[in-house]
């Protein structure tokens, strides 16, 4: 088995120094200290109308950025006073200026969607005239068996352990560090994976060859547990209202995180020490650097460990509906692409000179 890496630095039982805390993480449930009384900006009214939908923190936080680019773009007026015009030229300048891909310009045509009619409220029949950029079909890109096995092989410890779970499980990154304690069934060989993408559960396997290492630091993880309980820390953040219904739950070993983060952040609300899960940019760094070191031409990330998954069951015969399942896909067609980068040739078609 790999090497394992040391993911503790336990404070000292007085109190810790301010430099040893981190900021509040970019996503702890989005606790914001209050404002002064008066009333409220644009930008605060996008945020309320976002969370009584029960959106994600990343698609508000980038809703809210594209908002603030369109302002800032057109002079910092109030979008009341702009209309399809205006919206066509920002789009125009994403496309022509800052060269941004369609994905990227139909995201921010989607928050000024919800801008103009979740949150103004305003009479938008000349949005239907906006047409969005039409996106390119691309493949994924997909290593091969040995490949993987050789970006592994250049990665040790907690790092090792979470790019196996993405390749193994099929997990996406978030997926993998959010893992808490109580999602691990050992006896049924299952991981659940809780709000994945489009806020649903699902059930993905959890692979044998993994048993051993992650009772491993499960054992590391009830180390920091007991750390942090020694130390009156207040656990780790709940989501959505169970922090109140259930006030001492982020206190319990179910709701730990399976990959702690090193060092606790004080909760710019309450001003309780509490402890993240680790950084999704620590193993994307440790895959950028193994790939690069493994020698792998192909531009290969965490969620390429994703996409081979689903490539290698096929290739082994696996049912696509099943596939389907197991990646949390809405729709099958989201699942073919992988039909397409199978390790068979082009469309399975034999070349006439290998003939």
């Amino acid at each position: 088995m790999p090497g394992r890496e040391t993911i503790l630095r336990l404070q000292p039982t007085a109190d810790i120094p301010p430099r040893m805390l981190l900021r509040e993480p970019s996503e702890p449930y989005r606790s914001q200290p209050a404002r002064p009384p008066g009333p409220p900006r644009l930008l605060d009214l996008v945020r309320r109308a976002i969370r009584a939908r029960h959106y994600s923190p990343r698609t508000e936080k980038s809703y809210v950025s594209w908002i603030r680019r369109y302002v800032i773009y057109h002079g910092r007026r109030h979008p009341r006073e702009l209309g399809a015009t205006h919206v066509e030229q920002f789009l125009s300048w994403l496309a022509s200026e800052r060269r941004v891909s369609a994905s990227t310009q139909n995201q921010a045509l989607c928050a000024l969607l919800f801008l103009y009619r979740e949150v103004l409220g305003s009479d938008i029949d000349w949005i239907d005239g906006i047409t969005p950029a039409k996106r390119p079909a691309r493949l994924p890109v997909v290593l091969t068996r040995r490949e993987v096995r050789a970006v592994l092989a250049q990665l040790t410890g907690v790092s090792w352990l979470m790019a196996s779970l993405l390749y193994g499980a099929g997990l996406r990154l978030m997926e993998c560090c959010r893992l808490r304690v109580k999602d691990l069934d050992f006896q049924r060989a299952e991981i659940t994976v809780r709000s994945g993408k489009g806020r649903k559960d699902r059930v993905t396997m959890l692979p044998a060859a993994l048993v051993v290492p992650l009772r491993a630091q499960i054992d590391r993880a009830r180390i920091v547990h007991r750390h942090d309980r020694a130390n009156g820390f207040s656990g780790v953040p709940l989501p959505g209202a169970l922090e109140r219904k259930y006030i001492h739950a982020g206190r319990e070993w179910g709701w730990q995180w399976v990959f702690p983060a090193s060092r606790v952040y004080a909760d710019t609300a309450t001003g309780e020490l509490r402890r993240w899960h680790r950084h999704e940019s620590v193993l994307q760094r440790a895959v950028r650097r193994a790939v690069l070191a493994s020698g792998i031409s192909k531009r290969a990330s965490c969620h390429t460990l994703r996409h081979s998954f689903a490539t290698h069951l096929l290739e082994s015969g696996t049912d696509i509906r099943t596939i389907q399942e197991l990646l949390g896909h809405s729709d099958v067609s989201t699942t073919m692409i992988y039909t397409h980068v199978l390790n068979r040739g082009a469309m399975g078609v034999k070349s006439p000179l290998d003939r």
